[in-house]
């Protein structure tokens, strides 16, 4: 299926394999570029700029004919390792980069430079404009269906929108987790898909089998909205332990974050504990499972590897 994505990535499939913090790794999109299509991975997986170089590194190895890899950048304050990451980036070449939850400008400037194409989450028209003026080479339509931070906006409503009124290619974010989904996508405008909660079930994610079999035994009607990760709406598994410490902000985040002057530092300080026990969820067999997920998982049947996800999303 050629599109305007896989003619910008020079990809088989028009397909970004989406990145999730903790879960994305070398392996997994190492298997992506094989299997025909774009992989991402959070430049936020890796602690040290090391780390990410040596990343970057690995992938530029592994990259197929087909196949395309990219880095997500958080953009806003909260990433303090924001400006480092993007010039790591820049400096060792990747095929694009996906910004998230900020003003993409700096990235798309520095990016452009040395020829990484920039694409951008937006959940909105207004956003959506905004990107494109300032050059993204491409707008990702985080709808209501997509898994962590997701738009307000279904699928249909947002992606036939932002297609109308941008010159730039739109491509679709959440609610696919089978062929037919994407074939839906394309359908509304979309030039492609950014895939992510099937794949925390295969076996390169680098999480525990307890949050992989979750995605199997649990379905769409399991994800709630919760503001206990990251003081931003965020989906997760309806756990019992997600159900023990409810989904709302507690009552001191809510006054302290009617304090203008404090409001970012309560954000900051929520976004760090969240990230922390998240990360223990993913990485630990423990009770206080906050699994990060979206209803896409309903078609997630079984632990399979990469490869067969995507023969799954491309064939059935």
């Amino acid at each position: 299926m050629q599109t305007k994505l896989t003619q910008l990535l020079k990809i088989k499939y028009p397909i970004i394999q989406a990145p999730m913090f903790l879960v994305s790794n070398v392996a997994m999109v190492t298997e992506a570029m094989k299997a025909g299509i774009a992989g991402c991975i959070p430049a936020l997986n890796y602690r040290t700029l090391e780390e990410l170089k040596a990343a970057i590194q690995e992938l530029k190895a592994a990259k197929v004919e087909g196949g395309a890899f990219g880095f997500n950048l958080i953009v806003n304050k909260s990433n303090l390792k924001y400006k480092e990451q993007l010039r790591v980036l820049c400096e060792e070449g990747c095929d694009f980069i996906i910004t998230s939850l900020g003003s993409p400008e700096e990235t798309i400037r520095e990016a452009h430079k040395v020829g990484i194409k920039v694409f951008c989450d937006v959940t909105d028209l207004r956003f959506g404009m905004k990107v494109q003026e300032l050059g993204a080479d491409a707008a990702i339509a985080v709808n209501n269906e997509a898994g962590g931070h997701r738009g307000n906006l279904s699928p249909q409503e947002l992606t036939s929108l932002l297609c109308d009124k941008l010159a730039i290619p739109v491509i679709s974010a959440g609610g696919v987790g089978c062929k037919a989904d994407i074939d839906k996508m394309i359908s509304y405008g979309a030039e492609g898909v950014s895939v992510g909660s099937p794949f925390i079930a295969s076996v390169e994610a680098g999480v525990t089998e307890e949050y992989k079999q979750a995605c199997v035994d649990y379905g769409a009607d399991d994800i709630i909205m919760t503001q206990r990760i990251s003081g931003t709406p965020c989906t997760v598994i309806n756990t019992p332990y997600v159900q023990k410490i409810g989904t709302k902000e507690s009552w001191l985040e809510t006054i302290l974050n009617r304090n203008k002057k404090l409001k970012k530092w309560v954000k900051m300080i929520r976004f760090g504990i969240g990230m922390r026990a998240t990360e223990k969820a993913a990485t630990k067999a423990t009770y206080k499972t906050v699994w990060v997920a979206g209803p896409s998982i309903e078609h997630t049947k079984a632990i399979l590897p990469v490869k067969d996800i995507i023969y799954k999303l491309t064939h059935d």
